[in-house]
């Protein structure tokens, strides 16, 4: 089974290379997406909690297909767990 991947910005999987970002050189980022990566930097200059802002506008398709739906604060909390674990947020 592989293991899913996850922008290390905004914990989007990185299912295709459809979504990975750029580095300089114009290959594929490994690491980020393409929403919060390209040309090998950062498209946003953010906070982590205004990523996790950002994030919950998305609430609806998380929650699209899912067992059990998630309220605006237990995905918030969720990623003020989840974002801190990854490299962008990484002191």
């Amino acid at each position: 089974m592989d293991q899913v991947v996850f922008c290390q910005s905004c914990g989007m999987p990185l299912e295709s290379d459809d979504v990975k970002g750029t580095e300089k050189d114009g290959s594929k980022s490994e690491c980020y997406c393409s929403y919060c990566y390209q040309n090998g930097g950062f498209t946003q200059d953010i906070t982590m909690d205004e990523m996790i802002e950002i994030n919950l506008n998305y609430l609806d398709e998380w929650n699209k297909g899912a067992e059990q739906k998630v309220t605006v604060e237990q995905a918030r909390e969720q990623l003020r767990q989840f974002l801190p674990t990854l490299k962008r947020w990484q002191p």
